[in-house]
């Protein structure tokens, strides 16, 4: 399994939640630019405040192990 990466944004509180699909699950991506690309699209006004105004309130992420391989005991990708 190559690299896998997800998105996540800041609440008002500082909670970081996965975003998700309309079907409830996480959204995941095969490359960090696709990630970036899908951020910027869900969340524009947020992207570009982070690069005039600081502050980090949207983020991309790269997942080791799904909750599969967790429970599994799958070691992650090049281990």
């Amino acid at each position: 399994m190559g690299a896998m990466f997800k998105i996540e944004v800041e609440d008002d509180k500082g909670v970081w939640s996965d975003v998700r699909g309309a079907d409830g699950s996480i959204l995941t991506f095969g490359s960090e630019e696709g990630a970036r690309a899908k951020l910027a699209e869900l969340y524009p006004i947020m992207v570009q405040m982070e690069k005039y105004a600081g502050g980090k309130h949207t983020r991309v992420v790269r997942v080791f192990r799904t909750d599969e391989e967790w429970e599994e005991g799958t070691p992650p990708s090049g281990s």
